[in-house]
């Protein structure tokens, strides 16, 4: 029996234990990110973690994703575990100083609070309304719940700053409902700004007092990083018509080659007066406005989209989405916002911010010898920019410029090639059975570029060349090869997979990994005589993939579109979530938007130079930038062919069935009926065939893209036309599909 000794000290260690505990929950824990890369990094399971602390792995999956908190008394044993895993295991910088500007198009500037040439650390970037203090000698990265939401750090700091792995998977985001007022308000010209959920702001009738409200508590505008190495995104004010003209600007720019408004303009003037400063874009429908980053004031940056100058591109956004009322437009760009990004830019130009979003090029470490912040890159990031091997770079390229005159046309030998399909069967290889069915129709894949991106090995570094290797198809790059002996015999009713316009090749030629690994998969012989390689590589794109699909999948469940759906009541919801041309639901604008910014982030990857004063063989502002990397491009799109074409021969060898048209991601098929269940084979159980299309809301499986009678099509075919460009009735490829 215990003494009154012992009753009394337990007693009193039970009190202690009850304060740790409450200590406990006053301190943060880890980013929920941290949280899952100590378990990960002590290769323990989520179902340990559970068993020990007697939850459900349910529970420990929440606390990781960041949905709930662990609570009393399981918070106070967490926080231990996590404690002694940080130990032994480091911790990531998760509250490590943070950019000095933003990052113009085109330029060069610090990323992470630590400039790449010369690593002085700079203010942290903890969001608009507070600013994180450099730390100081000796300091460490710290723990904070909720990173890149503007918490204030808080909680144990570890001394052992962890280097990531190379290639690892970044940590992504889920997408959650908006923090504050959201990321971004529309003006009215009536004097208020609508926000998230309906929000309706009071904000100044100047623009510089406009920018100022913008980063203060009043307006709340805030929107998380993605990337715990990241920054927060900056607030995006959204002009309509009437507040364009209430805050002095014209409803027309002069500039219209430029889009830009004059510097001697008085509302420039009205900013520089007020130390603000734009970007090397200037103040065109997409101006950044910021100052200069100091230790007190952190970073102070606001986004403009301009809408009667054009910031919403009715290609990428659908043609009435400018026009919508002010709080309808609020909650669509918010929910653009919330599962893909603020919108930076066009499109286009999110899906690259997006990349450089999920995976930063640097993170803020500390210097042991110097006990100093420097810039450290991120293994697996695009950390800087590389020139293209030569057969990938554009004609216009230095690169170009120096080995060929500027009249001279580079042939498949010194070019690589690799594009989306543009291809139309020979007429005279319709067969009497094909010319008795009724109906063309139009099958088109699903997100087709952002599938090929999936799981994709691309160069994180320079091309290496290398004389006679042997093909790795592991290893991204481009290949000099010779496939038009045997790639000839291939069946000439099906395009041929190593050239964008179907016709098979006819000499040596450069292709990327994916296309000649194809090639070996389908038994042609794969001999190289010489290779552009990059060791450095890893799924770079993966983060970004998933983000995309997300938000896809999200917004077309919100119009009725699910994986459930059988394949008839899936054709059903997509020709009802279309719904009237003329009032168009806001869910579909948001597609719209989602759907442009892979296709131009691809595209982005090798933007060309603008501009009439540019002159072949000059250097231009997008070569500045890590994301300018062609290679990569070539990657996506050659993946993507190659998907399209495998699909393609197993409806051929399965079925018999071969396509009359093919324009990158549309394939054309004669039909007895008009829906594609009329001729999309399937198996003797009745499901869809194995490797074959099929339809399907996800990523790489199909819809239905248009029917038109066979006489139509078979005449778009004499006439040299291709029929998957006019197979809804319009021109595709000129509305940006």
């Amino acid at each position: 029996m215990p003494n009154a000794h012992e009753n009394e000290q337990t007693t009193l260690f039970a009190a202690v234990d009850a304060l740790l505990e409450e200590a406990a929950a006053q301190d943060a824990l880890p980013h929920p990110d941290e949280r899952k890369r100590l378990r990960e990094a002590a290769g323990l399971s989520q179902d340990q973690i559970a068993q020990a602390l007697a939850v459900r792995r349910e529970t420990v999956t929440s606390w990781e994703t960041g949905r709930t908190a662990p609570r009393p008394p399981k918070r106070a044993a967490y926080a231990r575990l996590l404690n002694g895993l940080a130990d032994r295991h480091g911790i990531n910088a998760v509250n490590a100083p943070q950019g000095t500007e933003p990052t113009p198009r085109g330029e060069a500037a610090p990323v992470n609070g630590v400039n790449a040439v010369n690593p002085t650390p700079h203010a942290g970037d903890a969001g608009p309304q507070t600013a994180t203090p450099h730390p100081g000698p000796g300091a460490e990265p710290q723990f904070r719940e909720g990173a890149g939401r503007g918490t204030a750090p808080q909680g144990p700091t570890h001394p052992h700053p962890r280097t990531p792995r190379t290639g690892a998977p970044t940590k992504t985001a889920s997408p959650l409902p908006p923090e504050g007022n959201g990321p971004l308000a529309v003006l009215d010209g009536t004097g208020k700004a609508h926000a998230a959920r309906g929000a309706v702001l009071t904000p100044p009738t100047t623009l510089p007092a406009l920018i100022e409200w913008a980063l203060t508590p009043a307006a709340d505008l805030r929107s998380p990083r993605l990337h715990h190495n990241g920054k927060d995104g900056d607030p995006l004010l959204v002009l309509t018509p009437a507040a364009t003209e209430a805050l002095g600007l014209p409803l027309v720019l002069e500039d219209r080659r430029g889009l830009r408004l004059p510097d001697d303009h008085p509302v420039i003037k009205q900013l520089t007066k007020s130390k603000w400063q734009l970007t090397r874009r200037g103040f065109g429908p997409w101006p950044r406005i910021y100052r200069p980053a100091t230790p007190t004031t952190g970073r102070q940056c606001v986004q403009l989209a301009i809408l009667p100058w054009g910031a919403l591109d009715p290609r990428a956004w659908g043609e009435h989405t400018a026009d919508l009322p002010a709080p309808e437009l609020a909650e669509l760009l918010t929910s653009y916002a919330t599962r893909v990004l603020t919108p930076r830019g066009s499109t286009a130009v999110s899906g690259l911010e997006l990349m450089t979003a999920l995976r930063p090029p640097t993170r803020a470490a500390r210097d042991a010898s110097t006990n100093t912040w420097v810039s450290a890159p991120v293994p697996g990031s695009l950390t800087r920019p590389v020139d293209p091997a030569p057969p990938e770079a554009p004609d216009e390229h230095p690169v170009v410029a120096a080995l060929y005159p500027r009249s001279h046309q580079r042939t498949p030998d010194q070019v690589l090639d690799e594009e989306a399909y543009d291809w139309i069967r020979d007429p005279q290889l319709l067969t009497d059975a094909e010319c008795t069915r009724t109906h063309a129709v139009g099958i088109d894949v699903n997100m087709a570029f952002a599938a090929a991106a999936n799981r994709l090995l691309v160069g994180t570094g320079p091309a290496v060349h290398t004389d006679g290797p042997r093909f790795d198809p592991k290893f991204p790059g481009c290949w000099l090869a010779d496939l038009s002996a045997e790639a000839a015999a291939l069946d000439p009713r099906l395009p041929s997979p190593f050239t964008p316009h179907g016709r098979p090749p006819t000499g040596p030629a450069w292709y990327a990994t994916p296309t000649l690994a194809y090639a070996q998969e389908l038994g042609l012989t794969v001999q190289p005589t010489e290779a552009w390689l990059r060791p450095d590589h890893g799924p770079y794109l993966d983060a970004w993939y998933t983000r995309l699909r997300d938000a896809y999948m999200a917004t077309m469940a919100e119009l009725g579109v699910h994986t459930s759906l059988t394949d008839a009541a899936f054709l059903q919801a997509m020709a009802e979530c279309k719904g009237d041309p003329d009032h168009p639901l806001p869910q579909t604008a948001v597609l719209s938007a989602i759907k442009s910014t892979v296709k131009g982030g691809i595209g982005k990857l090798r933007e060309r130079p603008q501009g009439a004063g540019y002159r072949p063989g000059e250097s231009w502002p997008a070569l500045e930038r890590p994301t300018w990397r062609p290679d990569i491009r070539a990657a996506v799109i050659s993946t993507a062919r190659v998907n399209m074409h495998r699909k393609m021969q197993k409806l051929a060898t399965a079925a018999g069935l071969y396509p009359i048209a093919v324009l990158s991601d549309c394939a054309v098929y004669l039909s007895d009926g008009p829906s594609p269940l009329d001729f999309l084979p399937r198996t003797p159980e009745g499901k869809p065939l194995p490797g074959g299309f099929r339809l399907g809301v996800s990523p790489g499986m199909v819809k239905h893209e248009g029917t038109q009678p066979l006489l139509w099509a078979v005449q778009l075919l004499d006439e040299r036309h291709n029929p998957a460009r006019h197979i809804k009735g319009h021109d595709a490829a000129a509305d940006g599909e």
